[in-house]
């Protein structure tokens, strides 16, 4: 997928999640309080979290020091501190719409991977059926396979062939697991999932 198509994705994803964050709070606002599918963040950190490449350099930098340069570390402090309410964080993603920005020795593709994966760790605990647009699944699971750190694919799933069943996507070698492309990126990116490729 070529680097402007991957952007129209993000900037989709970004103006619908900002939707979604308005429909949930509309409808419970109890619901932010609820844990994430990521491990450790409520499903309001979660939403925090989408709106970082808002967040100053200076500030990113800041913080990464302040937590003994753990980049992780950092981030989850932001989100986990954040004072805004839904309506405003689903603003300023929409503000988001057409930056460009990635962090540096990333892709394009880290931001759609982080939308498409963050979207769903909102979305399974409130038990709402979030639809993955394939070919941007698919390229956030190839990203996610080449990359390396943070989530290993390579490592964790050696020995297994991921086979997606409504996508042109499979990589590793082994035992051949099937599934839609959202399950399998989710399992790719260590999210709680309906996929069993381990044992």
């Amino acid at each position: 997928m070529d680097s402007d198509t991957v952007w129209r994705h993000v900037d989709t994803q970004r103006g619908e999640v900002a939707d979604l964050i308005e429909a949930i709070d509309a409808r419970d606002p109890a619901s932010w309080d609820t844990p994430s599918l990521c491990a450790g963040w409520t499903v309001g950190d979660v939403a925090a979290h989408l709106t970082l490449p808002n967040v100053p350099m200076s500030r990113m930098l800041f913080e990464v020091v302040r937590c003994g340069f753990r980049f992780n570390t950092a981030v989850h402090r932001l989100a986990i501190a954040d004072t805004r309410t839904p309506a405003q964080i689903a603003a300023d993603l929409r503000a988001l719409v057409g930056f460009r920005r990635h962090p540096p020795g990333t892709t394009e593709c880290e931001p759609l991977t982080d939308l498409l994966v963050h979207a769903q760790d909102i979305c399974v605990p409130l038990d709402i059926d979030r639809p993955m647009p394939v070919d941007a699944a698919v390229a956030a699971a190839e990203r996610v396979w080449g990359m390396g750190f943070p989530f290993n694919a390579r490592k964790r799933f050696a020995g297994v062939r991921l086979v997606a069943t409504d996508a042109d996507f499979a990589v590793g070698a082994g035992r051949e697991v099937r599934a839609p492309i959202r399950d399998l990126l989710l399992l790719l990116t260590g999210r709680p999932s309906a996929v069993t490729a381990t044992g």
